[in-house]
């Protein structure tokens, strides 16, 4: 019995169709970690505060745990004090994935990977973050970047807000949310320079820094 090649291609050219669409997909939803995200509250008199997130993704950690949110006694120092244990904290600490960002690197900075230090430096400050945070900060980050040839650096705005809306009660008087998208890359690329906007901290402040590194 001689069997027709047409049913045939036609098999196969709807599996390569299928296996095509399924790739696409996969490269579209990509799960990218959202890494170290630090809240610290610094209120101008010592006040109990509540902070509640709705991350679009997953929490992977936190610290301390976060229970439906986190509702700690706050110092102007920023010294923090958890309701839940009655235990002492610096800052609140979370990460998590997520495919939901859409990430914007139309825009940023092409550094050295040994210029990363003096980079995030001067960055970091110009953006409003004090030496204590922006130390923490590069003390996380700089093994992570200095060794790469080149970094493709960008601080994100909308698109980490609407993955990672962030309720604070009383309402703060000023928020820095600084999160930091970089790749990795083997060659100097040109790229238009973002534009960054200082920050003032007015009464009530809330700071937080965090980052991602795409693959």
């Amino acid at each position: 019995m001689k069997l027709s090649k047409g049913p045939i291609i036609i098999g196969v050219f709807i599996i390569l169709i299928v296996g095509a669409v399924t790739w696409m997909l996969r490269q579209t939803e990509q799960i990218f970690p959202l890494r170290k995200p630090v809240i610290y509250l610094y209120p101008t008199k010592q006040e109990t505060v509540s902070v509640k997130l709705d991350f679009s993704g997953q929490l992977t950690c936190t610290y301390p745990d976060y229970k439906n949110g986190w509702n700690v006694i706050a110092a102007p120092d920023g010294t923090l004090t958890n309701l839940d244990d009655n235990k002492q904290y610096s800052c609140l600490f979370w990460e998590g994935v997520s495919n939901e960002a859409k990430w914007d690197l139309s825009q940023g900075f092409v550094v050295a990977g040994e210029d990363t230090k003096d980079f995030l430096q001067e960055k970091l400050a110009f953006l409003g973050l004090t030496p204590k945070e922006y130390n923490e900060f590069i003390v996380y980050w700089l093994p992570v970047m200095q060794n790469n040839k080149f970094n493709l650096v960008t601080f994100a705005g909308r698109e980490y807000e609407d993955i990672a809306p962030m309720q604070i009660t009383p309402n703060p008087d000023s928020v820095l949310r600084v999160f930091m998208v970089f790749k990795s890359l083997d060659s100097f690329t040109e790229v238009q320079p973002q534009k960054l906007k200082s920050f003032e901290r007015k009464g009530f402040s809330v700071v937080e820094w965090g980052g991602t590194e795409l693959k």
